[in-house]
């Protein structure tokens, strides 16, 4: 059986491998292009175990791809639900200092906003009453620009009009290997690296002229089946929530983060509105025993082996073991984890909250123990691999689209 070609074929049906598909069709609509995915739905992980927040750009460093393209992307995000009829909220948050001896982080936040060009206001604790009425805090950033949405929507529109556009999204796909397209099999007795790639998978295989990896929890190893080096391994945390109970929604408007531990790569328990009105608490930040460990006792013996023996993960341990040690207890303690939320909402209770699915992020690690920051994109003349796409790649998810689509 010939395998099947495409002038495209992306790896990972979460929403930055849609959206890349999505704008390299419309860049081209007459480039053919297929989209792989290993779960039987699409955003079956990170993206669908999102917060739903459309993220502003005040954290990150002035100039950095997830700056530039948080900015631009969250506007091209709002306006592709506008035009597709997709629910969003553009309700803003605040960011509270809860101690003087937060103040200066707060400072520099608001500089960084500044810098990046998002609307944010130092305000006291009046104005922050009136917009949080329960939060802590002595005084506190509004940021009017951040919203929600529903990013599981986002994915299943956009797999719509790939397919009204005559694309491929093929489910249930895994890829077991990338090689260098043969003259055995182009037929063609070419045998040059440059002319595309093979995608092997478990129902068959897949040519295409440029394979883009857009794998997520696993784009470090579908980088090494492409022979690139990803210059980072995947190490999986999971973030554990709760829902507040119906009653105590009333608790939190909008949206409510704290000031970030800056010795800390988490941005801490915080408390998100969710498009549905329900309020969602947390994360905590904790080793997963898998890469797609959502559940405290899923454990996958060879992953968890990798994650605690690469040098990486070891010093970043080394470096974070107090807050790293804090983060599992909350994980095993109800009592604390409520504790960590009263800081920013005292009213709460334990009664107001019940057990919400987890999440898992992908956090690419380098050797150092440093964490990749940025957005990473490693390519050669056949596969282009995002070796790193980190919070707000979802915001951003129509522009890094974008911008990976150019490369083709």
């Amino acid at each position: 059986m010939s395998a099947q070609r495409s002038d495209v074929l992306i790896i990972g049906g979460g929403i930055v491998g849609l959206a890349t598909a999505y704008q390299a069709m419309l860049k081209r609509p007459d480039r053919s292009i297929t989209l792989l995915e290993k779960e039987g739905q699409l955003a079956a992980h990170q993206t669908g175990h999102n917060s739903g927040v459309l993220h502003s750009g005040i954290y990150y460093q002035p100039g950095s791809l997830k700056a530039e393209n948080c900015r631009l992307g969250k506007l091209a995000m709002q306006e592709f639900c506008a035009e597709h009829a997709i629910d969003f909220d553009v309700c803003g948050k605040v960011i509270v200092a809860l101690d003087e001896s937060e103040l200066p982080a707060l400072e520099r936040i608001q500089e960084r906003g500044l810098a990046n060009r998002v609307a944010c206001e130092r305000i006291g604790p009046e104005r922050l009453a009136e917009l949080e009425p329960h939060a802590a805090g002595i005084a506190a950033l509004h940021v009017p620009e951040a919203g929600i949405v529903d990013y599981r929507q986002v994915c299943a529109r956009l797999g719509e009009l790939l397919r009204a556009g005559g694309h491929q999204v093929l489910l249930g796909t895994k890829v077991r290997d990338i090689r260098a397209l043969s003259g055995d099999d182009s037929g063609k007795g070419s045998s040059g690296s440059g002319n595309g790639s093979v995608v092997v998978t478990e129902r068959g295989e897949y040519q295409a002229t440029t394979v883009i990896n857009c794998a997520g929890l696993y784009c470090d190893r579908v980088t090494r089946f492409s022979g690139q080096d990803p210059g980072a391994k995947i190490v999986p945390f999971r973030g554990e929530y709760y829902d507040l109970a119906p009653a105590a929604r009333k608790l939190c408007r909008n949206l409510i983060y704290p000031v970030p531990d800056p010795s800390f790569p988490f941005l801490g328990v915080h408390f998100t509105r969710m498009i549905d009105g329900s309020v969602e608490c947390g994360p905590n930040a904790v080793l997963a025993f898998r890469r797609e460990g959502y559940r405290k006792l899923s454990i996958h013996l060879g992953e968890l082996f990798e994650s605690l023996t690469y040098p990486g993960f070891l010093r970043l341990a080394r470096r974070h073991w107090r807050t790293g040690f804090g983060e599992m207890w909350r994980s095993f303690s109800k009592r604390a984890f409520v504790r960590a939320l009263q800081r920013l909402v005292p009213e709460i209770r334990a009664e107001d909250l019940t057990a919400a699915p987890a999440g898992v992020r992908a956090q690419a690690l380098q050797r150092d123990g440093s964490m990749v920051d940025d957005f990473l994109i490693r390519q050669d003349e056949r596969v282009i691999n995002v070796c790193n796409a980190p919070s707000p790649a979802a915001t951003s998810a129509l522009n890094i689209g974008a911008l990976v689509a150019a490369r083709i």
